[in-house]
């Protein structure tokens, strides 16, 4: 897209991107640029990177927006309303201070968080609304509330293997939406899925733990991404599937929770909250 452009905003919430060079980052700016909800309030990337000082527009090959690309998370977050942030989980904590000192809503597809980064972004929920998912798609969430519900429905007896395929420059596995799946058949077996998961199996493994939940992972090409939770019991299984063929979906979904959080308090939340499915 070559012509793209910011028109009038007026009084607009202002949503700041990080990562603004990336794949989801370009998407997430093109798509700001033509929601007649939101404007584009920043762009940020890394310090050193070649697009700091350019017009975002530019940068990215089209007409010029009036938004500088950025190093400086401090100035830019603080006239900030909402931060979408697709980063890595050392840059989302940092922000997530910056974001709840603006009293900004900070919506993260971040993937890989420990839980040292999850302790230190639910103190920074205290200041600011925090929406955070593994995966902004509607369809993959009205999945997790699926699998919740079958495994609660199924016993001991089905076994589940979640099931994921991504771009071969995908670096964390399993994905967050896999863990998110895993954690919602887990929930829907009233335990936690730390005490159930196994990861990829190699070598002589022994048999199967009842009730266990496993997972494998597939890396290769330019997958978007594909997730199947099979619930496999004596004689038949059950498959539910989801499968992403436009980035545009997690972009389009980070947006409409930057906007759904505006008039929200601080604390926790996720898509489900987003899209009325709690």
């Amino acid at each position: 897209m070559s012509d793209f452009q910011q028109t009038e905003t007026g009084d607009l919430p202002g949503i700041v991107v990080t990562g603004a060079s990336g794949r989801m980052g370009q998407m997430l700016i093109r798509l700001i640029l033509e929601n007649g909800d939101c404007r584009l309030a920043g762009a940020l990337e890394r310090a050193g990177h070649d697009w700091i000082g350019r017009d975002i527009g530019e940068a990215m090959g089209g007409q010029p927006v009036g938004i500088m690309v950025s190093d400086d998370p401090v100035g830019v977050i603080a006239r900030a309303q909402a931060v979408i942030d697709f980063t890595a989980p050392a840059a989302t904590v940092a922000f997530a201070e910056l974001t709840a000192q603006a009293r900004a809503v900070h919506v993260i597809g971040t993937t890989g968080l420990a839980e040292d980064d999850l302790a230190k972004l639910a103190a920074s929920a205290r200041h600011a609304p925090i929406i955070r998912a593994g995966n902004m798609s509607l369809g993959v969430n009205l999945l997790v509330g699926l699998t919740r519900k079958v495994a609660a429905a199924l016993g001991e007896e089905w076994d589940i293997e979640v099931v994921e395929a991504h771009h071969r420059m995908k670096v964390d596995a399993p994905s967050g939406t896999a863990l998110m799946l895993g954690e919602a058949a887990a929930e829907g077996r009233g335990a936690d899925l730390a005490d159930l998961r196994i990861p990829a199996r190699e070598g002589i493994t022994g048999a199967r733990e009842p009730g266990s939940i496993g997972f494998s992972a597939i890396r290769g090409g330019d997958v978007v991404g594909e997730h199947d939770v099979i619930f496999a019991g004596a004689g038949e299984r059950l498959i539910l599937r989801h499968v992403a063929t436009d980035r545009a979906i997690f972009a389009r979904g980070a947006i409409r929770a930057a906007l759904w959080g505006q008039d929200k308090g601080p604390g926790e939340y996720d898509m489900a909250d987003v899209l009325g499915l709690t």
